[in-house]
């Protein structure tokens, strides 16, 4: 893979861009970086990709819990549906805004937003449930943990867009092959917590005391404001002009990126949130054992991502994008259909499956440095949508059809992704 170029804005860039163009190579103009903009770029991988891993772990330890948050707030599925309904209000309320925060304060400082919201959002998650047996007060530590969520993975993946754009080479996947093992490391860790019957609070202040330690520590190493991509080159280029820069929300790409993501999103998102779930009640192992087929999702879904740029930079991103996004089908339907030791290796399928859709979203949304942070912003708002969307409606199928017989909805949307995936064609670039 080359480096990221600014794309051309002829026609024929424009053309080579649409999805109805066939899928072809990218034109390339191949740049080494030099030593030193290696050296802190390569500083700035290694951070990144903690910071990504970190978010894993924060979202992961409440996740791997929510299976003992229901028994023990003794929850339907509708209830518990409309309960983590909270966590994506609080990622929308901050999400259309998360870019421009960025490229105001920086994404250090804005991840350290974040992280202040995500923490304690866990707090007051763990005391609903251990101690006030509140779904309202849980709703509100949910809200809070979403909010945080939500601006730490806007500006962690500006901040992975500008090093993949430093490095010259496809490493999104790479980070959120490492938010995904953070996820596996804490579902396997929550997997013990509840077979243990740890309180959520003990569980949860032992992830948030590490996890910060770690974050203010790999944050140190990011890159500098002048080397990140943001939007004010363009903003004051237009302010110059006496014009108003054009709204990511006009930009038929973008919004059909936008629409990959957000089945990407649900295809995940759908299996962090009832895979578990799922197991428990419909093929009727213990708690521990649904949380393992969380991990085991959670782990296939690490290992296509690390595998997948090496793919990615072979056949580029449409047709790896299809054949991924059609595993995630099939290892759905083996899941709901198929006896548990098939349902087991169907999570894995499905984990593959839905490894790159979100990386290769984000990664696409930000061809060009000089737009990144505004078509992030509006890519991860629509991706999000399914995180509002996907708890009611599968609490509500779930409630009369069985949580396992509603992940079927996975399939519809992997239906809609098909239509749209055309759209993360690299853009075509110009010599020179």
């Amino acid at each position: 893979m080359t480096q990221p170029a600014t794309p051309d804005t002829t026609p024929e860039a424009t053309e080579a861009a649409s999805p109805a163009t066939p899928q072809t190579a990218p034109t390339t103009t191949p740049t080494t970086p030099s030593a030193t903009v290696l050296a802190r770029a390569t500083r700035a991988r290694i951070a990144v990709f903690i910071v990504f891993a970190l978010a894993g772990v924060a979202f992961a330890t409440f996740a791997s819990r929510i299976a003992d948050s229901k028994a023990s707030l003794g929850l339907t599925a509708g209830e518990l549906g409309l309960t983590l309904f909270a966590a994506s209000a609080g990622s929308l309320t901050a999400l259309p805004s998360a870019g421009r925060l960025a490229s105001r304060l920086g994404a250090s400082r804005t991840i350290q937003l974040g992280m202040v919201f995500g923490f304690a959002g866990l707090v007051v998650i763990a005391a609903a449930v251990d101690l006030f047996e509140s779904r309202w007060v849980m709703a509100v530590g949910l809200y809070l943990l979403g909010m945080g969520v939500g601006v730490w993975d806007v500006a962690m993946n500006l901040e992975g867009a500008a090093v993949e754009r430093l490095l010259g080479k496809t490493v999104m996947p790479h980070f959120h092959a490492a938010f995904s093992g953070g996820t596996v490391l804490s579902a396997l860790i929550g997997a013990g917590m509840s077979w243990g019957h740890m309180p959520l609070l003990v569980h949860f202040a032992i992830a948030i005391v590490i996890s910060a330690v770690l974050g203010v520590w790999a944050l140190r190493s990011f890159l500098p404001r002048d080397a990140e991509v943001s939007d004010a080159e363009e903003q004051e280029a237009a302010a110059s002009a006496g014009t108003t820069p054009k709204s990511a929300w006009l930009e038929p790409r973008t919004l059909m990126i936008g629409l990959v993501v957000l089945a990407a999103a649900f295809t995940e998102g759908t299996a962090n949130d009832w895979i578990s779930v799922g197991f428990v009640e419909g093929h009727d192992v213990p708690a521990w054992a649904g949380v393992l087929a969380f991990a085991a999702f959670l782990s296939f879904m690490t290992l296509g991502r690390l595998v997948g740029t090496r793919l990615l930079d072979t056949y580029g991103r449409v047709p790896v994008l299809r054949v991924t996004f059609a595993m995630a089908a099939v290892g759905s339907l083996m899941v709901i259909f198929g006896p548990a030791w098939l349902a087991y290796l169907g999570t894995a399928v499905w984990g593959v499956g839905a490894s790159l859709g979100f990386p290769v979203g984000m990664s696409a949304s930000a061809d060009d440095p000089a737009r990144a942070a505004a078509r992030m912003s509006v890519v991860a708002t629509i991706g999000y949508t399914a995180f509002i969307a996907g708890p009611p409606l599968l609490g509500f199928l779930g409630d009369h059809f069985t949580v396992l017989r509603a992940l079927m909805a996975v399939t519809v949307m992997v239906a809609l992704a098909m239509l749209v995936i055309p759209a993360t064609r690299e853009l075509a670039r110009r010599p020179g």
